[in-house]
């Protein structure tokens, strides 16, 4: 007997799954039921496309037996599906391999309640088993191979393997049922359970039970073992849509899933003409825990005439649609086609490509009908749809109707279109801000002077809008236009004193002497009112985030973004600094302005040891 440990995170995932979906335990014949599905699809799939399989006797089917006699009762999950070897065994039930998991599960709340939530985004899975049975034993046959294994647990930290004896490939997960999970060895229960959760499975489940036989006076006159289809075994993706109810389509997306929760919205679509295809889609009303990590899983499958054929090729759909799950099903694909050949195909192109105009049409159609629901999905999807803005150039007009921005004049979120209403009849531009922190940017003094002459600007605190928005340009005939970058001044440039400006050039080319090559340039500024300065950068140059993001993806030969540090001529710091004869404090005073200035655009200072010396100095003598 080998006796294995479970990974560490498995015993997290283990104790979370029992003491936070206790009351949605029965999900756990779902999970069992969606795992023989899967496994049936990919035996069915090696069958019609590999040589070596084509003569393998194949009867797909799940049969679910009982025992609910005496004191011991148990529920078994067979199928005829592609089955496991040892090694499969301790990856499949042993870890959990995927980064994304694990560092969902090193941040878990505490909380049962809003983890419950969120266990569904990665799928429960087989570990779900053990809200109901003291021990689980898993009988499996790899397909092809000769040896069978038996799995064997009771969920506290360890599992065994041993060899086994199976007749046939597939999988048989025996259940022995605590006092928690007894209702469960229930002809009734199962019946329920299976109608509502697994209806649509695409491969027949039988249950075998015991049906006892009465005669006209109500006496029992003998029993007899029964066999019954309790599913109607159709894909449920090929049914009308009017034949399907809200609450079939919402079971087939947690099947499919994994997930706890009612999709945000769904579209099915069937094509039909020169090609022939269906795809169903939905959202998930929250985000994919995995949806910014690199080994993100698709969650996209894809079929040819009801064959399923992969659910791991990323390219089905564009990667800022990531957080779709649903299927794509084709008439016209052949069945052995490969991941390169996918990647090439045509016809697959045309189906992407007709998909994703269909997705963006309905959401289009669901953020001007619906907007509260539309302010749902931006809370989770605004960021993605902005990569879109930057990767798919044929959809960008539309992705400019969908993105959702915020602004220093309207509470939430506002679109580009709703902006352009908003704009003052002289108005020249979209202005807009950029930064790490929405605060910092609300408070920044760049926008001192719009505020005063009443021009809103939006507030980008997404790290994708400092490559996205620069690359929009222009929104229906309007400019885009940065306030972070030197040449946005010039709108406010009427307001500029010339005879103020005149008197300060000699402190500017003092200040601009001090601070030597931490300047581009030392400039007096229309942007201020209250604050005495704040930084820019050169038209020509990228802004100080995009530096840093572009140093965080391994760009260390970047030659250093200097800002131009813009002073408000008004300003009574800036009006003393003339008559500062001393030029230790003049020195002081001219850094201070400077680093106060990166610090509030949430820039670092060069040296945070010399910032606070300057600083004790200044307020040394103020207090003297």
């Amino acid at each position: 007997m080998a006796k294995h440990q479970f990974q560490t995170e498995v015993n997290q995932l283990l104790h979370l799954i029992i003491h936070s979906l206790y009351s949605h335990k029965e999900i756990f014949l779902r999970e069992l039921i969606s795992n023989s599905s899967d496994a049936l699809d990919k035996l069915k799939y090696l069958t019609l496309t590999d040589d070596s399989f084509k003569d393998l006797s194949f009867d797909p089917r799940i049969d679910i037996t009982f025992s609910e006699e005496g004191d011991e009762k148990t529920l078994s999950v067979s199928d005829t599906g592609i089955g496991m070897n040892q090694e499969d065994l301790v990856e499949n039930l042993g870890t959990i391999a995927r980064s994304g998991t694990k560092a969902f599960l090193g941040n878990l709340t505490g909380d049962s309640k809003k983890d419950s939530n969120l266990i569904g985004q990665f799928g429960v899975g087989f570990y779900s088993v053990f809200m109901v049975a003291d021990r689980a034993e898993v009988i499996t046959r790899k397909a092809g191979e000769e040896t069978a294994w038996k799995w064997v647990s009771d969920g506290q930290g360890e599992f065994d393997i041993t060899p086994a004896e199976r007749e046939s490939c597939g999988t048989t997960v025996t259940l022995h049922l605590g006092e928690e999970g007894s209702e469960f060895a229930s002809r009734w229960q199962i019946e329920q359970i299976v109608k509502k959760y697994s209806n649509h499975i695409a491969f027949p489940i039988f249950l075998h039970y015991v049906k006892t036989e009465y005669d006209d006076k109500g006496k029992e006159k003998g029993s007899t073992p029964t066999e019954e289809q309790i599913n109607s075994a159709a894909a449920l993706w090929k049914r009308s849509k009017n034949e399907i109810t809200a609450e079939e389509y919402n079971e087939f997306y947690k099947t499919i899933s994994h997930d706890t929760e009612d999709p945000l919205m769904h579209l099915h679509t069937r094509a039909e003409g020169t090609m022939e295809y269906t795809t169903l889609f939905f959202v998930p009303s929250k985000a994919p825990l995995d949806m910014y990590q690199a080994d993100y899983r698709p969650g996209v499958k894809l079929y040819v005439k009801r064959v399923f054929i992969t659910d791991d090729e990323k390219d089905l759909m564009p990667t800022y649609l990531r957080f779709l799950r649903g299927v794509i099903d084709s008439e016209d694909l052949p069945l052995n086609v490969s991941r390169e050949i996918l990647q090439q195909n045509r016809m697959m192109a045309k189906i992407r490509e007709s998909s994703v105009k269909k997705v963006l049409g309905e959401f289009v159609r669901i953020a001007q009908e619906d907007p509260q629901r539309w302010l749902s999905f931006v809370e989770h999807y605004n960021r993605p749809l902005k990569e879109g803005l930057y990767s798919d150039f044929a959809n960008r007009e539309t992705l400019l109707e969908l993105v959702r921005f915020r602004s220093t004049k309207v509470e939430g979120w506002t679109s580009l279109a709703e902006y352009k209403q908003r704009m003052l009849p002289d108005q020249k531009a979209i202005y807009y801000i950029t930064g790490d922190n929405e605060q910092t940017l609300r408070n920044s003094p760049l926008l001192e002077a719009y505020r005063k002459k009443d021009l809103e600007v939006l507030i980008m605190a997404d790290d994708v809008d400092e490559l996205v928005v620069p690359m929009i340009g222009t929104y229906k005939e309007v400019e885009l236009k940065s306030v972070n970058r030197s040449d946005a001044g010039k709108d406010l440039e009427a307001e500029k004193d010339q005879e103020k400006d005149e008197a300060l050039k000699p402190l500017l080319e003092r200040m601009k002497t001090v601070l030597g090559d931490r300047v581009k340039d030392v400039v007096t500024s229309v942007r201020l009112a209250d604050s005495p300065s704040c930084i820019v950068v050169d038209e020509s140059d990228p802004t100080m985030k995009m530096a840093q993001m572009m140093k965080a993806m391994g760009q260390t030969d970047l030659p250093e973004i200097k800002p131009i540090l813009e002073v408000n001529p008004d300003s009574a710091i800036v009006l003393r600094m003339k008559e500062l004869a001393d030029e230790d404090r003049f020195a002081d005073a001219a850094f201070l302005l400077l680093d106060q200035a990166l610090l509030v655009e949430g820039a670092p200072v060069q040296n945070p040891a010399e910032f606070v010396k300057r600083l004790n100095r200044v307020m040394e003598q103020g207090l003297a």
